[in-house]
């Protein structure tokens, strides 16, 4: 129990750090003038998210060799479609769908503005160990896509240099092959779903298991280039994309 009590504490902290400034932001303002100054933290919100850096690592960065993925950088309207979702039960994931549970759509967007104003510099990418067949398909599905059986490119939506589009398709950059693998497997079986037309959940079904091993290997054997940043604009989308709903 002594070996579990420091982690207990630190997801105490976790959870009353990120819930502070839901009640500071919906009027609580006696309580914060009956305490002392010194112990107020700064009302500001690069305070108020602090609670996401012990996942998402310092201003969204990213942290390495493990699940999260980088915050920074992404296109405000994915990441504030992404904290509704998680809010809203439509993406699972305990700690998230607690934290959020109560915090207004005006203060979500907030929070996904901050994060995609940050530009840290990227970590280096680990490498990637898969068969060197699989990351020839990674690339072809990416870049071209299956046209045979309709699968657009990854690149169509998610630009030529990966980066992302603006308002609502992130980059695919700096993400671990596990972490695509399973948000491609949360597609195609209904644990993750987005704003209809939801295209990635068509995408995904649409993939085998080996071509979605191809695909998350490849992306993540890519090295983050820091110039990289979402476009903002593109040409068509080759289908309906609710995530781009303005």
């Amino acid at each position: 129990m002594e070996a579990v009590r420091p982690v207990l504490l630190r997801v105490c902290r976790v959870v009353l750090v990120a819930t502070l400034p839901a009640t500071a932001w919906l009027n609580a303002p006696e309580a914060r003038a009956q305490a002392p100054a010194a112990e107020r933290a700064p009302d500001t919100l690069e305070e108020r998210v602090r609670a996401c850096i012990g996942c998402h690592g310092v201003q969204g960065r990213g942290v390495e060799n493990v699940y999260f993925p980088r915050l920074a950088g992404k296109p405000a309207g994915y990441l504030y479609n992404q904290l509704v979702a998680f809010r809203d039960g439509r993406r699972k994931y305990v700690p998230m769908n607690y934290l959020l549970a109560y915090l207004p759509d005006p203060y979500l967007m907030q929070m996904a503005q901050h994060f995609a104003r940050l530009d840290p510099p990227p970590l280096a990418q680990p490498a990637v160990d898969r068969p060197a067949q699989q990351l020839v398909d990674g690339r072809r599905i990416v870049t071209q896509g299956i046209p045979a059986r309709k699968i657009p490119a990854c690149a169509s939506c998610h630009g030529a240099g990966l980066g992302g589009r603006e308002p609502g398709i992130p980059g695919l950059l700096g993400l671990r092959a596990d972490y695509v693998s399973a948000q491609l497997g949360a597609w195609r079986y209904g644990l993750r779903t987005a704003l209809a037309p939801d295209c990635m959940q068509v995408i995904a079904a649409s993939l085998t298991e080996p071509e979605v091993a191809a695909v998350s290997a490849w992306l993540a054997s890519l090295p983050v280039d820091p110039g990289v940043r979402p476009a903002k604009t593109g040409g068509a989308l080759p289908m309906g994309c609710g995530s781009q709903a303005r």
